[in-house]
């Protein structure tokens, strides 16, 4: 990342270029470029056009140094982007159990969810991860909580035709 002019004398442009490049450095985990910017003010929850935090942006990509960093300087995991996901949701789409580890370990709840009411075991369970759907479940998700349309886990799989995670979902519910 180059040298930039102070924030005050940037020209939109100009800061446009260098928030993109902060939002890369997310994405591409440099946690090192991070924690410098972080130090120097970076707000935590600096956010892009589409609502993304930089903590999205790193757990998305599985850059686990990346989030470290940014939790460890007050980045929130409970903020979700334009699309209602959140961390943890994002997580289990990309199927990274060492992420959600990560997020867990750091203190977000193991049915956190965002206005559509999704959880991670309920994204987990639509893809048919059944990894981190066990995971989840040895954590205390609950299995029977209903999104924001009133779909469970076991909904989700069947629509998704995850049919390992319905199986497994089914069971509990026996």
């Amino acid at each position: 990342m180059s040298a930039q002019p102070a924030a005050s004398a940037m020209t939109n442009d100009e800061a446009a270029a260098f928030a993109e490049q902060v939002f890369d450095c997310a994405r591409q985990g440099d946690a090192q470029m991070l924690e410098r910017l972080l130090a120097s003010g970076l707000p935590a929850n600096l956010r892009n056009h589409k609502g993304d935090t930089l903590l999205m942006l790193a757990s998305y990509h599985g850059q686990h140094d990346a989030v470290r960093v940014l939790l460890a300087n007050g980045a929130d995991p409970l903020i979700a982007n334009d699309n209602g996901q959140l961390p943890i949701a994002g997580a289990a789409f990309k199927g990274d159990l060492a992420m959600i580890r990560l997020l867990l370990d750091s203190g977000v709840p193991v049915d956190a969810a965002a206005q559509d009411g999704r959880t991670a075991l309920m994204l987990a369970a639509m893809f048919n991860r059944i990894e981190i759907l066990d995971h989840l479940l040895a954590q205390g998700a609950d299995p029977a909580r209903r999104d924001a349309r009133g779909a469970t886990a076991l909904m989700a799989a069947q629509t998704m035709g995850a049919q390992d995670a319905a199986a497994r979902l089914q069971a509990l519910a026996s």
